[in-house]
């Protein structure tokens, strides 16, 4: 008994910690979603109305789509490119504590800074990337006036931002395999490749579901990345949920903006419940 009393005391001050920077906006969120905002007559209380308003409503269905294949492009690309810099930085190489130092440069970067620059870069006119691309292929590419061009482009600026975070998972996950296992694997005859593969990467598994999850939970509720680089365009082909739910949001839509981001929510909570269920059994095997 009174262990059980200690616990709840000392869980006491995370509980309402958590309450109050999780539970209280989530459960306000979902409140809000339920009315509707009608001008001069006061908020109506509309059930799953603004639910079912979505499942009809085909700029969320493509902002949904746009939400997802920005998530399952730029995830991949950023674990491949952090585990890639994680492996080179965890090497006995020169001035190794200045390089892992100067990884970090762009994660420190403010969000809205890096898409700044980034869409100077891009610039169709005066932008460098044009510059290089007249001055060696003889043509310029308009990196963010074509769909597809666009959606690439916040790939590749959301994964210079984002890799060194995914590199500092993956680092210290290469850090706590103890090397007698590579010494008896390169007594035993095995290469690189197969240290790496047998070695290496089962052993890091659980540290890249961690980086998938962090990550694939922020390109979920992706904003100021796409609000600064494509303001959603051309034609609001680039235009994330979160973006979407913030222009409903602007107009004074509460309940409607609350669904949209109460799904956020939703799959932002499916992909940390099956990285969970996927990372047990791995955990099981340490």
């Amino acid at each position: 008994m009174k262990s059980l009393r200690g616990f709840l005391l000392f869980s006491l001050p995370a509980f309402l910690l958590l309450s109050t920077l999780v539970l209280i906006p989530v459960l306000g969120t979902v409140y809000l979603s339920l009315f509707r905002d009608v001008p001069f007559l006061g908020r109506e209380f509309t059930g799953a109305d603004n639910y079912l308003r979505l499942l009809s409503d085909s700029h969320f269905h493509r902002s949904l789509l746009f939400t997802l294949k920005f998530t399952l492009l730029s995830v991949p690309v950023e674990v491949v490119l952090g585990l890639g810099v994680a492996l080179l930085v965890n090497e006995r190489i020169p001035f190794r504590g200045l390089l892992r130092g100067a990884v970090l440069l762009p994660w420190a970067v403010p969000a809205v800074v890096s898409a700044r620059v980034w869409q100077l870069m891009f610039n169709y006119s005066y932008g460098v990337l044009n510059y290089l691309s007249d001055e060696f292929l003889g043509f310029r590419i308009n990196w963010l006036g074509t769909e597809l061009n666009a959606l690439l482009s916040l790939v590749v600026a959301d994964a210079w931002r984002t890799t060194p975070f995914v590199a500092v998972i993956l680092l210290a996950g290469l850090q706590s395999i103890p090397e007698d296992l590579y010494s008896q694997a390169k007594v035993d005859g095995a290469g690189t490749l197969r240290r790496f593969l047998y070695i290496t990467l089962p052993l890091l598994k659980p540290f890249i579901l961690v980086a998938i999850l962090f990550r694939g939970v922020d390109a979920l509720r992706v904003f100021d990345l796409a609000f600064v680089l494509t303001g959603g365009g051309p034609g609001g082909s680039t235009t994330p949920l979160s973006l979407y739910a913030y222009r409903f949001y602007l107009t004074g839509d509460f309940g409607y903006g609350s669904a949209v981001s109460v799904l956020i929510f939703l799959l932002s909570l499916s992909l940390a419940v099956l990285i969970a269920r996927v990372l047990r059994p791995a955990e099981a095997l340490r």
